[in-house]
């Protein structure tokens, strides 16, 4: 928050106390020092409206009913009570910009004026009419500026408010169009592939083994992927309806062990050649971490089959380290024949990666490593 904003803040109220303190000293140092000094009295006055000030910037009226009392003293007792009245008014200002009702601001312009009328208006060399208008001048400008002040930092938070309604209505929009096109686009395609994959399954009842299991691998694999394209258009349709994004962040953890399994068989199926070791005590991680492990473990094989080609090695190493888990997947590089550089921009795939690692409090680790390439974590328990 800048300088500037923070003195028209309605919690901020120290600065503002601190400002008035440095213009008072000032005064004192300064203007009164050129003409008389400063009586002891007079310091002692504005020292308790100092310190008042400062211990009771935060109770506004208890501090108005201080610094309203040592006016009345300074007016009875000695000849320049401006400091007092300053901070009187000051007082009277900061009321202005916290009270809730008008009844707070009029009670403590009347004990202000009340308190000037008794003790300083009797005696004074100035006329009643001057006297009149210059109590109104007193009491209405800090008024004014409080009002002021406080209309200020309401019209402030209605606009940070607003700033943030319009904010989550656009990502609402987007998160509509995302899911249209993941419905109306990507799902109509799976759910043909599906379809076709079956069919075809059907009229070629003499296929070779081998083959039928491609098919059957693909049938299972486009349903599975148009699940998760269900639940998530259902996210992005309506994300507090599944409470936040819990349909895509939940797995029974004792189902990973096998969740794990079956990504590396889908990986093998593509041709690569995975060596895993997947430590059983990772069936023990919450829901969350657990989705992230096979998300990863799914993304990174896929990584691998992708550019690294069929004929590639691959090794997974999952293990639990606590409550937290060790994951690593490394490949040699197939046929690359050298070491491999990142997708420009860092792909999606990798970008997605480390996003949901990130949010977990870990930090992945992709890069070439000899000839392939390697992505570790750890997630922290």
């Amino acid at each position: 928050m800048s300088r500037a904003g923070r003195l028209l803040n309605a919690r901020e109220t120290l600065p503002r106390m601190l400002l008035l303190i440095l213009s008072g000293l000032a005064y004192l140092l300064v203007i009164c020092g050129t003409q008389a000094p400063p009586t002891g009295p007079q310091w002692v006055l504005a020292g308790l409206a100092f310190a008042a000030g400062l211990l009771l910037h935060r109770r506004q009226p208890v501090n108005l009913l201080v610094q309203t009392l040592l006016f009345g003293i300074a007016l009875a007792f000695i000849d320049d009570p401006t400091i007092n009245q300053v901070g009187t008014a000051w007082a009277l200002g900061e009321l202005a910009f916290w009270a809730p009702r008008a009844v707070h601001v009029v009670a403590g312009a009347g004990l202000v004026a009340l308190t000037y009328l008794v003790l300083g208006l009797p005696g004074s060399q100035v006329s009643l009419t001057e006297s009149l208008v210059g109590l109104t001048t007193s009491l209405g400008l800090p008024i004014l500026l409080g009002l002021v002040g406080r209309t200020t930092h309401e019209l402030g938070l209605q606009a940070t408010r607003r700033a943030e309604s319009e904010q989550r209505a656009a990502r609402a929009d987007e998160r509509a169009a995302i899911a249209r096109e993941l419905h109306d686009v990507v799902a109509h395609h799976i759910a043909s592939v599906v379809l076709r994959v079956g069919v075809a399954r059907h009229v070629l009842p003499d296929l070779d083994p081998k083959v039928a299991d491609v098919f059957d691998d693909v049938h299972r694999t486009g349903t599975e992927a148009l699940t998760d394209l269900r639940q998530l258009v259902a996210v992005l349709r309506d994300p507090e309806g599944v409470r936040g994004d819990a349909a895509l962040t939940a797995i029974e953890p004792g189902s990973l062990p096998a969740a794990l399994d079956g990504a590396v068989e889908k990986a093998r199926l593509a041709g690569v050649i995975v060596e895993a070791e997947i430590d059983p005590a990772v069936g023990s991680l919450d829901a969350v971490r657990g989705l992230a492990v096979l998300r990863l473990t799914q993304e990174a094989l896929t990584n691998v089959a992708k550019h690294a080609g069929p004929s590639a090695t691959a090794s997974l190493r999952v293990r639990a380290a606590g409550s937290g888990v060790e994951w690593t997947v490394m490949d040699d590089g197939g046929r690359a024949g050298g070491p491999r550089d990142a997708p420009v921009g860092g792909g999606h795939g990798l970008t997605g990666m480390r996003e949901r690692v990130e949010v977990l409090g870990g930090i992945l680790t992709a890069g070439p490593d000899g000839k392939g390439w390697r992505v570790s974590t750890v997630l922290p328990g």
